[in-house]
């Protein structure tokens, strides 16, 4: 191959590799230090989440492409607003989130989508459940299995029969775990309660959670997260039997051997905290201590969740009390957002258009939330490039024909001094 045509095939050659190695944008990078509790919660520290004979553990579940609820929340420290004040001393949760209840706005958070154990916050979606598809004056008979769960349990009779709307208020305020099995059973058995549980989280788009029981008792597979456990709360305080229930006090419950017993609420908020409007405390080995509860003030509702935390040296509810304070005192700003369902997978588009519509299509079928996804050039990297490109072929082109009439100019020359002109 002659030269010129060599250096012409070279310089395409270069013009197209820059082309397609031209930068994109910043990109995102990711975190230097993996969060440790991105897929799974931390290893158990009793025999409970040993799978029973013959069977093997669930796979942890698969983590969103995109943290749900925005970017931020995929950060496994602290996560404020700018020139935000740090949150109050001594919260000991190891995963912890504020938001707004109406508006949805993430105020401030800690590791939210970190894989917890629930313990009995859980109780929240099968109450959320029960709410959606049984009445509350439907009349439920305990069984001799409910009375046998392991407690915290009200103390159901087997025979005694109980409405739907008294099980959600031992449910709730005691945090029964013989009343959660009543219910499931109600709903058509556990693995079937279960099932409906599972379907409603992943409908919220609480992706991070999966129940394995229905009281919170730990077991194989067994998840949740910050994140998950307020987006569940906000959900079911939209059902009116769940909304009037969490929020009692006390409440008369069917007595064992006949008559009443009075069931006080578990959650210290309610006395303690002056705009509580309802909450959910748990505890296992396993989960360590766990809370969920929502207060009002001023207008603004904000929900408070934490998971894995200690007593010492604060109660768990006077951590959320802490918290709340701190919410309330932050502005509307945020840093992500409860969302209103799972992300919906795209359609896959089949079409017979022309190439350009085609071509349209399949941008669109790339794309991130209407934003297309960044190719190889970049957003003003190929007109860039192009001209880049055309000077560098402008400039081989008038090189090659300088060349060749700088030659014919010598050629002249040489037949004109053999003529002797």
């Amino acid at each position: 191959m002659p030269f010129t045509k060599r250096l012409i095939v070279a310089l395409v050659l270069a013009t197209a590799t820059a082309a397609f190695a031209a930068p994109t944008g910043t990109a995102q990078q990711a975190g230097s230090a993996q969060c440790a509790n991105r897929e799974t919660p931390p290893p158990p520290v009793d025999t409970s989440e040993q799978p029973a004979p013959g069977q093997k553990a669930p796979t942890a579940l698969e983590v969103p492409e995109k943290p749900i609820g925005g970017d931020r929340l995929g950060e496994c420290g602290l996560i404020l607003p700018p020139n935000q004040a740090q949150p109050p001393s001594g919260i000991t949760a190891a995963s912890w989130m504020l938001a707004d209840m109406d508006s949805g706005a993430v105020i401030a958070a800690y590791d939210p989508h970190g894989r917890q154990r629930p313990a009995s916050v859980i109780k929240v979606l099968l109450a959320m459940v029960v709410a959606k598809e049984l009445r509350g004056d439907t009349v439920v008979t305990a069984s001799a299995e409910d009375t046998q769960q392991e407690c915290t349990c009200v103390g159901l009779k087997d025979g005694g029969q109980y409405t739907v709307r008294q099980l959600l208020q031992g449910l709730l305020l005691t945090s029964g775990n013989d009343v959660a099995h009543t219910l499931a059973r109600q709903l058509g058995g556990v693995p079937n309660a279960l099932r409906k549980m599972n379907a409603m989280a992943k409908e919220l788009g609480a992706l991070d959670t999966r129940a394995v029981t229905p009281s919170g008792l730990d077991g194989p597979g067994t998840s949740t997260s910050a994140y998950d456990v307020a987006l569940i709360f906000r959900g079911a305080m939209k059902y009116d039997e769940f909304a009037q229930a969490v929020k009692l006090p006390q409440a008369q419950f069917p007595g064992r051997n006949g008559g009443t017993i009075m069931l006080t609420n578990d959650n210290r908020l309610l006395a303690n905290y002056d705009g509580a409007i309802g909450g959910k405390t748990g505890f296992t080995d396993d989960a360590q201590h766990t809370y969920v509860g929502a207060a009002e003030r001023g207008g603004r509702r904000l929900v408070v969740v934490l998971l894995r935390g200690q007593q010492q040296p604060t109660h768990i509810t006077n951590q959320a009390a802490k918290l709340l304070d701190y919410g309330f005192a932050m502005g509307p700003g945020g840093v992500g957002k409860l969302v209103d369902g799972a992300p919906q997978p795209k359609p896959n588009v089949t079409t017979t258009q022309t190439n350009d519509s085609s071509s349209d299509t399949a941008a669109a079928s790339n794309s991130d939330n209407g934003r297309p996804t960044p190719t190889a050039f970049g957003t003003v990297g190929l007109p860039i490039t192009a001209a880049a490109g055309i000077g560098l072929l402008a400039a081989v082109f008038l090189f090659i024909r300088n060349k060749r009439a700088k030659a014919a100019r010598a050629r002249r020359q040489a037949a004109q001094a053999a003529q002797g002109v």
